[in-house]
């Protein structure tokens, strides 16, 4: 018996320790998207074709390049309008992504299955790129999420939600006999 606890522990800890990797990562993201977002913000009001020949020269592209001819192409069809949707919608993700981070650190049931589902629904867009345009860097980010995607359903799946096995832990141990999840195991 007291190994068996001592080997679902240690499982737990791993897990958790993973929980709070994919959790960095969800918080890295959603710091850059944020970071991009501002930069939206300062990109209001200003010459956005000279933002994109002055970008063009710092970057050494080519001026009759594929390159190039992006940042014109942007910088011809953007408007405040479009830059505040833009800038705004960075905000929202950002605070989504922030919000998972924060209940995958703190191993809430709801950000594993949110994490499960959001990470599902980045695989087909993937598997698109992937196969239109292959690259060593977009095989990677398919195999990371792939494996993301596999751990979370892994604990959504087999009931390992730490918040429901510490519940079920901490009734064992205090000899409660009331359900798991029956109120005393929600945490915001």
């Amino acid at each position: 018996m007291m190994e068996h606890h001592a080997l679902d522990r240690r499982h737990s800890t791993k897990t958790s320790v993973v929980l709070r990797a994919i959790a960095m990562f969800e918080v890295t993201k959603a710091a850059i998207v944020l970071l991009l977002g501002c930069g939206v913000f300062v990109l209001m009001h200003k010459n956005l074709n000279g933002i994109a020949e002055r970008v063009g020269q710092v970057v050494h592209v080519n001026p009759e390049g594929k390159l190039s001819n992006l940042f014109f192409g942007l910088a011809s069809h953007a408007s405040d309008r479009n830059l505040w949707v833009l800038a705004l919608s960075t905000l929202a993700y950002a605070s989504v992504m922030s919000t998972e981070a924060y209940g995958l650190w703190r191993e809430r049931a709801w950000a594993q299955w949110f994490s499960l589902l959001s990470t599902a629904l980045y695989v087909p867009p993937e598997l698109y790129w992937i196969l239109r345009n292959p690259s060593w860097l977009k095989c990677a980010v398919l195999v990371t999420n792939i494996v993301m995607f596999l751990f979370m359903l892994s604990l959504c799946i087999n009931g390992r939600s730490t918040v429901v096995g510490k519940t079920q832990m901490q009734s064992i141990r205090t000899g409660d006999q009331s359900p798991a999840g029956s109120g005393s195991g929600v945490r915001l």
